[in-house]
């Protein structure tokens, strides 16, 4: 497994990616072709059939994403909950409600040396996800991440 870094943390999942939604896609992209190519008895089938592929390939993007990011959003905030108490035996909900969910996911790449210093200067410069991860040092890898 590769090195994970800032650039280097995007994770793909191969079976929707670049086998369920390129079928999809293709399949919509050759009934909308008939749809402008036949005659015009045939042409509205074509233009459902089309639109009901995108539809199917829209919800199932919308559907997967949203089930599986609850989930992992609230596995996140736990973890750094605990991260936080272990590394300071404060409770993290204080500082919570004054950091948005981008920032809480970039700060647990930090290793542990960083992260309570990162948390603060975070705090006191309103630092946005992608700067807190260019601020990293020392990169703590995820690679079970949805």
């Amino acid at each position: 497994m590769a090195v994970q870094n800032y650039k280097h943390h995007v994770r793909y999942y191969t079976t929707h990616h670049f086998i369920f939604y390129p079928v999809v896609l293709a399949g919509a992209s050759v009934c909308g072709y008939f749809a402008l190519m036949t005659e015009s008895r045939h042409r509205l089938i074509w233009m459902a059939i089309t639109g009901t592929l995108l539809v199917i390939a829209w919800l199932s993007y919308i559907l997967r994403q949203h089930y599986a990011l609850n989930n992992q959003n609230r596995i996140v905030r736990l973890e750094m909950r605990f991260r936080y108490y272990v590394l300071t035996q404060k409770r993290f909900e204080l500082l919570e409600s004054q950091l948005s969910f981008g920032q809480i996911a970039a700060l647990r790449f930090a290793c542990d040396e960083e992260l309570p210093d990162l948390i603060q200067r975070t705090l006191k410069e309103n630092l946005s996800p992608d700067d807190i991860k260019k601020s990293i040092r020392v990169w703590l890898p995820d690679h079970m991440r949805v």
